[in-house]
């Protein structure tokens, strides 16, 4: 699968990364909205955010600005159906321009759980799907995970050959609620159910009071990342 670049020589690339850095620092204490403005306005249809509709927070912030920018839901074939309903709620909601994607060739060969299944039912079709984009507009977090703590707003991937945008990355989970709550979201339905991270029905389980919310997530094993934010 070919990259799209936004450079043509090294040079542009190291500028580039110089002005996405010194932008980033910038964000470091700036709304979620003007972040999601900023990349509006810097890089228009070349844009598109995904979302996994744990929550619609960054859904309500982003069409806020900008109605028609594209949001991309990974239909990995092995979501709750709690979730997929929800997706249909949210779309309703904002009359989103969703784009859905579904697992690559061979991603049977990988069933859920195993080593390579959030590669074909994850990583790859988002890939396709952001081909002829610049920017990537994401809802990581740094509280999510150790994985994620020094996640910068902004940052240029390697690769992925496109900047990836992270305009909520210094919002708690309190933060989170307290948002949804404020503007009237709608929670999604496995949330009341102790899934305080919502991945896939097969690697997902619920958690206990006072438990890590992500704990919930390939619960047996050591994996902590699919492979999108790493």
């Amino acid at each position: 699968m070919a990259k799209v670049s936004i450079v043509d020589s090294k040079s542009e690339l190291d500028q580039l990364r110089d002005e996405i850095a010194e932008q980033s620092s910038a964000f470091e204490t700036a709304p979620a909205g003007l972040v999601v403005a900023w990349a509006v306005e810097r890089f228009g249809p070349k844009l598109a955010m995904s979302c996994s509709f744990q929550e619609a927070v960054l859904i309500d912030i982003a069409v806020a600005v900008d109605p028609g920018i594209e949001v991309v839901f990974l239909d990995t074939g092995s979501h709750f159906p709690e979730t997929l309903e929800y997706v249909e709620t949210i779309r309703a909601r904002y009359d989103l321009n969703l784009t859905v994607t579904k697992p690559v060739a061979g991603a049977e060969q990988w069933p859920c759980g195993t080593a390579k299944c959030c590669e074909f039912r994850k990583v790859l079709p988002l890939k396709q799907a952001l081909e002829g984009k610049e920017a990537w507009v994401t809802g990581l977090k740094r509280s999510d995970a150790p994985t994620r703590l020094n996640a910068p707003i902004l940052s240029y991937e390697d690769s992925w050959g496109m900047v990836k945008i992270n305009p909520m990355a210094t919002w708690t989970d309190q933060d989170v609620m307290g948002y949804a709550k404020d503007h009237g979201i709608p929670e999604h339905p496995l949330l009341s159910q102790g899934y305080l991270s919502i991945g896939c029905a097969p690697t997902t389980r619920p958690v206990a009071i006072g438990e890590d919310p992500r704990a919930g997530r390939w619960a047996d094993s050591d994996k902590v990342e699919c492979g999108l934010h790493i």
